[in-house]
């Protein structure tokens, strides 16, 4: 998505000060779109253009993270007038991608409306290929998730604006824009129709290889599509049964790469189409947990299995690590890293149990030294500083570790 920062510290706390992009970085990836810009065209362009907007998108996310307001405001300004700028070319008038991504740029931004209009737009101009087009399906994919991310419970979602965007999407007529309700018939309808186009897709058999790449694209799209319509509009059970097909059938037709150019699933690439829609899976059952009571369970198995198979994931590391902090008993974790990390060559598994440790830690001295008189509860912990040490040593010694900057780096860091 745009650069990736190897070797890059802006995870490690210096004093109160976050460390971000550096100046002399920033300035030569500036330099490289500019160049680069003036020598492409046509396709290769537009890509040029959905890759600089996706790098501008990730520094407003990190200004987010930082919680740096001022920066956050003078960032959102450059990367909106780059959008703008992009959009006003011919060729990219009608390139949906560029649209969706400034969209996007707008909800971090915080200018909800300004985003529904663009997103309004970007929906009414696609034309009505409904769910037969990949682009339209992942523009309204984006647009429901987001409006489902401001829901404070599933109570009442039926008539949201999410599901608004999930029917018309099945209905194939122009867009309109919502009105405050939805007709239950056209759910009715609209289920019906996400079934069909399901089942022609788990069925049918790709004729070449391109085909086959553009079909597990629209697979992923459209399975997303269905299984946020589903737990909208019936509940959660629902949207899981959905993901559990869509899994079981590319389990089944074995392991499809895909390579794309980053205009289809939002900010990431992925490798594969199962992959997407296990991160789709384990998104979902996150955000319902954060919404409602739901047993951790089904969300740690489902993040288990999808780990063994993608031990490089950093969205599905992220989320692990996540959910392990409100545990307090730390051994399970440490035995299924260790699994894990003797099973893959991947250094993502290595870091993150590292970064978990030092978690644990941090929690650790937090409660030691909390200045509340008696204290009822700490946590028992001891050479937890050891076993990170430990930790460090054995990566440095794997073959990716040795070569590994940022992994040095924390290394220094934390003796010092």
């Amino acid at each position: 998505s745009g650069f990736n920062s190897i070797g890059h510290m802006d995870t490690m706390l210096r004093g109160r000060h976050q460390i971000g992009h550096c100046k002399e970085g920033e300035e030569f990836i500036q330099n490289v779109f500019h160049v680069l810009f003036q020598i492409f065209t046509g396709k290769e362009k537009s890509n040029l253009s959905t890759c600089w907007l996706q790098y501008e998108i990730s520094k407003v996310v990190q200004c987010l993270r930082a919680k740096k307001k001022k920066k956050l405001k003078a960032q959102g300004r450059k990367s909106k007038k780059l959008a703008k700028n992009f959009l006003k070319a011919p060729d990219n008038r009608n390139d949906l991608s560029l649209w969706k991504l400034y969209a996007y740029l707008e909800w971090l931004l915080g200018n909800t409306d300004d985003s529904r209009k663009v997103f309004d737009t970007a929906l009414h101009t696609a034309g009505t290929g409904g769910l037969k087009s990949a682009h339209l399906c992942s523009l309204s994919l984006l647009y429901a998730q987001l409006e489902v991310e401001l829901l404070e419970s599933t109570e009442g979602a039926v008539m949201s604006r999410a599901v608004h965007i999930l029917t018309k999407l099945t209905e194939s007529g122009p867009y309109v824009p919502y009105s405050g309700q939805v007709l239950s018939v056209n759910i009715l309808k609209a289920r019906k129709t996400y079934e069909h186009a399901l089942q022609d897709y788990l069925s049918k058999t790709p004729v070449s290889d391109q085909d086959q790449v553009s079909d597990a694209d629209q697979l992923v799209n459209l399975v997303g599509c269905y299984a946020l319509f589903q737990y909208l509009t019936v509940g959660i059970d629902a949207a899981v049964l959905i993901y559990t097909q869509a899994s079981e059938k590319l389990e089944a037709s074995g392991p499809q790469k895909c390579d794309k150019t980053g205009d289809n699933f939002g900010i990431q690439n992925f490798p594969s189409a199962l992959e997407a829609v296990t991160l789709l899976h384990t998104n979902l059952l996150r955000f319902h947990m954060k919404i409602s009571v739901y047993p951790l369970n089904p969300l740690r198995e489902a993040l288990t299995e999808a780990l063994k198979r993608y031990p490089s994931n950093q969205s599905l590391w992220r989320s692990y690590i996540h959910i392990q902090r409100k545990s307090h008993s730390a051994s399970k974790a440490r035995r299924f890293f260790d699994n894990v990390t003797r099973s893959t060559n991947s250094l993502e598994p290595w870091l993150f149990a590292i970064q978990a440790e030092q978690m644990r830690k941090k929690l650790a001295e937090k409660v030691q030294r909390a200045d509340i008189g008696e204290v009822h509860c700490t946590i028992p912990e001891t050479g937890l500083t050891n076993r990170i040490v430990a930790l460090f040593e054995h990566a440095v010694q794997s073959e990716n570790g040795t070569h590994c900057p940022l992994l040095w780096r924390m290394y220094l860091s934390f003796m010092v």
